[in-house]
């Protein structure tokens, strides 16, 4: 037990920052930089959702406490959205606070979750902090769902799925998703399903979990990636009927940040309001990106989502991953490493689509296909797929 001047030693355990090691080499470069790490978007949000279209003469209270559930006017309209009870409904700090109260909820210390390999880099810490065990199940190549079910052990209380997919941009397949619920089904486990990309699927229709296992899906989703509000922190997420499941989930919101920010809230209620062209045009111009990044880079195109991530082991020197990453900064170009998806990905990179405006973006890329020809290498993706779970579309 840790006391005055120690800390935890569990956090040891927790990964740093992504470009730590890289942070002096990317200061001291004073070129045109083109940040392709990060998952946003150049878009503002709609017009009358955004925050200088509010005011407290049109909105008392802008600026005082919320209800710690959330805004009953919002609540109700991402009810009518998702078709479910506005009560199994929790608005949050952004998706990763609905994921830490989801977890907090759902954990007790030692559980384990299983989470599919390549994954969205905070998830695993999110795990740990809340004394949860992250268990990384390979998602490429056949027996998929043969591998979840050998990673089940007494402990495992959970399984996380992110569809359509950070970092692959793959959209799950109905089969796939039906084959991971009876999974679930069969061992106990909760399934948390983590949404947040549920508008921009296009490779096949997006298909949620909380329809095909609603008593024990917890569902995370958020305005940050849905209308392009990232920094408004505003995301929520949806739980099962059971009254008394929703009310330790409000208790554990409750206590970590009492309630979602009430602007942005307000923001994310005009945003569904107003937002459905906007996402139209959003859909398309994410497509359009995506679609010729990949072409560029002689790789499948996304089905969804706002990455591609791909292994450049060709291209790769005596210095490994670290030394091409030293490259990229060099060119302007930065981009996530592999090994934040996953230790299996230590010759990978995730590259997002959408940070940048599309033009910038196919400059940046162009660079970096250039960089990996240079090197003789090309960006490749796994050769297998499991046809029978159709392991997310992978090529």
């Amino acid at each position: 037990m840790p006391r005055f001047p120690l800390i935890d030693p569990s956090l040891n355990a927790l990964s740093g920052p992504v470009f730590a090691r890289l942070q002096a080499r990317i200061a001291a470069f004073s070129g045109e930089r083109f940040a392709l790490h990060v998952g946003d978007t150049w878009m503002e949000p709609v017009e009358g959702a955004q925050m200088q279209d509010l005011r407290t003469a049109s909105h008392p209270g802008l600026h005082r406490y919320g209800s710690p559930a959330g805004m009953p006017a919002l609540l109700g309209a991402l009810g009518a959205h998702h078709q479910v009870d506005p009560q199994r409904i929790l608005m949050t700090a952004g998706a990763t606070g609905a994921l830490n109260t989801l977890a907090r909820a759902t954990l007790a210390p030692g559980d384990e979750v299983l989470v599919l390999a390549p994954y969205w880099p905070l998830i695993p810490n999110i795990i740990r902090t809340n004394r949860g065990v992250p268990v990384e199940v390979p998602l490429f190549g056949a027996g998929l769902l043969e591998r979840l079910r050998a990673a089940v052990t007494p402990r495992t209380a959970a399984l996380y799925v992110n569809s359509p997919h950070n970092p692959t941009g793959a959209v799950f397949s109905e089969a796939l998703l039906a084959g991971l619920v009876a999974l679930c089904r069969q061992a106990g486990l909760w399934i948390w399903s983590d949404e947040v990309y549920a508008p921009y699927a296009w490779g096949r229709p997006h298909r949620s979990l909380l329809d095909l296992a609603p008593e024990r899906t917890l569902l995370a989703s958020s305005f940050s990636k849905s209308h392009g509000m990232a920094g408004n922190r505003c995301g929520y997420l949806i739980g099962p009927e059971d009254a008394a499941v929703m009310g330790n989930l409000r208790k554990v919101a409750t206590h970590t940040a009492y309630a979602a920010p009430t602007a942005s809230q307000l923001a994310g209620l005009r945003a569904l309001e107003l937002g459905g062209p906007w996402i139209e045009a959003a859909r398309a111009a994410y497509r359009a990106a995506g679609e010729a990044a990949a072409d560029r880079l002689q790789i499948a195109r996304p089905e969804g989502g706002t990455f591609l991530f791909f292994d450049v082991a060709s291209a790769l020197d005596e210095r490994g991953l670290d030394g091409f990453l030293e490259d990229c900064v060099d060119q302007g170009i930065l981009v996530a490493p592999g090994t934040a998806c996953g230790g299996m990905f230590q010759t990978w990179i995730r590259l997002c689509y959408t940070s940048l405006r599309p033009e910038d973006t196919a400059r940046a890329v162009g660079r970096l296909a250039q960089l990996i020809a240079d090197k003789g290498g090309r960006a490749q993706l796994p050769a297998a797929i499991d046809p029978a779970s159709d392991a997310a579309g992978a090529p």
